[in-house]
């Protein structure tokens, strides 16, 4: 048998095995016996950008079917990382017992196992890992519409979700969705809109190893997959309508994945006129109009924040303002002007904030671009078509 990890203790005896319902704060040479649900990076992004690596954050379980997290510091994580297959089960000998972070957690045990200098980690079994059968192979905790909008901007527990999807990227079920992978890429999210057991439709964000996850997986099916669930969501609030988002530790199921999927597609089957009810006040269709008919929409009492495509002939660029501005990266305020530049007090990133002429055939108005859309308009960043126009307007000054 392979071990992983070195230990500094050897006292004859064998190790004392402990479940984790009997584990305590503070150091201890026992025996855990876990299976590894799931692992995952933790970064720092408060610093933006990627975010510095932190160590590996897990996801165990034990025969007992109790859920602990575990740590692996960053000085560690290479040591173990390449022994570490989801779904395994291992023995862990020595190791720190430290209290659970309070914001954004898995299980809901109040302590975290964390690696130490001197943890041993073994397959359970054997190298093969014939020993899986006694452990659980998972453990969910759900939250349905009205627990989530409780927790909203609590960045408490996370909590999974099931249900089924009406529309991906926008685009209805009844005829399969074309995904690409591309425009995936670019967005660096998929949006599904999902509809719970309780009734409400949710808008639900897959960004990174989620969005990925559910590309490979619904692009891969031959049927069109109908349900959907997402493990440690984060809920927030988007234009005053709840919304959930994937995080580092999302995992994906589809359909007959595992036998949550299997008993909501059951009961989609024997609960069809309670699956079509929909609340219209959170579902945002993208639709193609012309300029009248959204005009026509903005003025009515009732209107609702929605997307629309709208084909138009670029008429000019309206010259009584400024086409872009300066940005902070970060937060994408608008820079205060300094003894010889416009720029943030931290970064400065230029966007575009484009006021632009456009008509159909029947019609004429006028629309802003902001920040990515200038760019997917002009193919060029705000940035380089600043710095070219003042290359060739050097006479005048930053506000033009």
């Amino acid at each position: 048998m392979e071990t992983i990890g070195k230990s500094s203790v050897i006292t004859g005896k064998a190790p004392l095995a402990m479940f984790f319902n009997d584990i305590s704060p503070g150091r201890s040479e026992s025996l855990l016996c876990f299976r590894a649900i799931h692992f995952w990076e933790a970064k720092n992004i408060a610093k933006g950008g990627g975010g510095d690596f932190l160590g590996l954050e897990l996801l165990l379980i034990d025969q007992q079917g109790i859920v602990m997290q575990g740590f692996i510091s960053s000085t560690r994580a290479q040591t173990y990382r390449r022994h570490l297959i989801p779904g395994a089960s291992y023995t862990l000998q020595n190791f720190f017992a430290t209290n659970s972070k309070e914001i954004y957690r898995v299980a809901e045990q109040g302590l975290t196992i964390s690696f130490s200098n001197d943890s041993v980690l073994s397959p359970l079994g054997g190298d093969d890992n014939s020993d899986n059968g006694s452990f659980p192979a998972d453990r969910f905790r759900f939250h349905m519409h009205a627990e989530f909008q409780a927790n909203v901007g609590l960045r408490g527990g996370l909590y999974d979700v099931v249900g089924h999807m009406r529309l991906v990227n926008g685009q209805a079920l009844m005829n399969r969705p074309i995904l690409d992978e591309a425009d995936m890429i670019s967005m660096d999210h998929i949006l599904v809109h999902l509809q719970t057991k309780d009734g409400p439709v949710m808008k639900l964000y897959l960004w990174d190893a989620a969005a990925r996850e559910f590309y490979n997986k619904f692009t891969s099916s031959e049927n069109t997959p109908t349900v959907l669930m997402v493990t440690t969501v984060n809920p927030k609030n988007l234009g005053g309508n709840l919304a959930l988002s994937s995080m580092s530790s999302s995992r994906v199921f589809l359909e007959k994945d595992i036998q949550t999927t299997l008993e909501y597609i059951n009961w989609l089957s024997a609960n069809p006129e309670i699956a079509k009810r929909v609340n219209a006040n959170a579902v945002t269709k993208v639709e193609t109009l012309t300029i009248g008919q959204i005009s026509a929409y903005i003025k009515r009492e009732d209107a609702k924040e929605t997307s629309f495509y709208c084909a138009a002939t670029i008429d000019d660029v309206v010259r009584d303002r400024a086409w872009y501005y300066i940005a902070c990266g970060g937060c994408q305020n608008k820079a205060t002007k300094g003894p010889s530049s416009l720029m943030c007090a931290k970064c400065g990133k230029n966007n575009y904030l484009a006021k632009i002429s456009v008509y159909d055939n029947n019609d004429q108005a006028q629309f802003v671009l902001l920040g990515d859309a200038g760019t997917e308009l002009t193919g060029k960043p705000a940035a380089e078509l600043v710095d070219k126009y003042f290359e060739a307007n050097q006479e005048l000054g930053a506000g033009h």
